[in-house]
């Protein structure tokens, strides 16, 4: 009877086995990740400190970012300070269908975007272009020197700058003097609409490049240099090296800016525009920021002006999914996933 039970069984198994248990139930896996999940009181108990921390930031962002987020309703009232959001009219969409039909509008909506696609051309690829010639500079010192003597610029305000360029770019700068007295007339850069906005991205090169290099820097240094070492070995020079290590290592962070900046599209300089308008005037320096202020703040039109706002941040907004999709499908990582 033993043997019979013996050979029952199948081979590398015991009479006493318990049988396979079943897989959980979702039920039951909700109910495990319950158990071990710390109540919100404790984590909210153990991580004080750390929340105090974000308090000022979150107040910050909330106060001056969100909050006002609730005045976009003045795009569809006919907007009266002194009857206030409860008691002003609502007219829907007239203010979006009066704007459109305005030329003064559209006039800044192209300058915007040819001020925006010389930013992308000229301005987006120079901080990546120095941060390549300061990463290949051998001498530590002559890097400090030369990283602190760029991002000193980016401190000076734009009223400063402006200046500046007048005293070197004016009708009586000194390279329009020099340009003069050897005969070649030049005339007064600054007051030329013709080349208005090859000047403003010239003077946001100045000001901002060796700040936006700062980000690429920090790539760089992330790059593991044995991949350096491996490419020098196989025969590389340095250009090979930067095309086939430093690119492609800091290839995320340029994909990353680059939606970012896509995002901040309509966004062209409110200050450095506003200094400048007078000397080449509003057809040639009138942007979407000048339009909201002037006809918003200035002439009191505030429904048209908020409608202009909130299509230039809608716009801003579909542009930064419909870049960080790209980036997807491109197997990159983008701003989020």
């Amino acid at each position: 009877m033993t043997a019979s039970v013996s050979s029952s069984a199948r081979p590398g198994t015991s009479q006493h086995e318990a049988p396979p248990s079943a897989a959980p139930s979702p039920k039951g896996k909700r109910a495990q990740r319950k158990l071990g999940r710390v109540p919100l009181r404790h984590r909210l108990r153990r991580d004080w400190v750390l929340l105090a921390l974000c308090l000022p930031g979150v107040a910050y962002f909330g106060a001056f970012f969100y909050l006002p987020l609730l005045g976009n309703v003045i795009a569809f009232q006919d907007y009266q300070p002194f009857l206030g959001f409860k008691h002003s009219p609502y007219v829907g969409l007239r203010n979006f269908s009066a704007l459109v039909e305005q030329p003064e509008f559209w006039t800044a909506v192209y300058n915007t975007l040819e001020i925006t696609a010389l930013q992308l051309l000229l301005y987006f690829p120079a901080p990546i272009a120095l941060a390549l010639l300061l990463n290949s500079l051998v001498g530590e010192t002559l890097r400090r020197f030369v990283q602190t003597v760029v991002y000193l610029p980016h401190f000076l305000s734009w009223v400063v700058v402006v200046a500046m360029f007048k005293q070197v770019l004016g009708g009586t700068g000194t390279v329009s003097s020099f340009l003069n007295d050897h005969g070649v007339g030049v005339g007064n850069i600054m007051t030329n609409p013709d080349t208005f906005k090859l000047l403003v991205t010239s003077q946001m090169i100045w000001k901002d490049c060796g700040w936006g290099a700062i980000i690429f820097l920090a790539a760089m240094a992330s790059i593991d240099t044995a991949q350096y070492e491996s490419a020098a070995m196989d025969g590389a020079g340095p250009w090979r090296r930067m095309w086939h290590v430093t690119l492609p290592g800091i290839r995320p962070v340029i994909i990353m800016l680059l939606i970012l900046r896509l995002g901040d599209i309509l966004n062209v300089g409110f200050e450095q525009m506003l200094l400048q308008r007078e000397a080449v005037g509003a057809e040639a320096s009138e942007v979407l920021d000048t339009y909201v202020y002037f006809h918003g703040v200035v002439d009191g039109d505030w429904g048209m002006s908020t409608a202009a706002g909130l299509m230039k941040g809608v716009i801003g907004l579909v542009l930064i999914l419909a870049a960080n999709k790209l980036a997807h499908r491109f197997g990159e990582q983008g701003v989020y996933k």
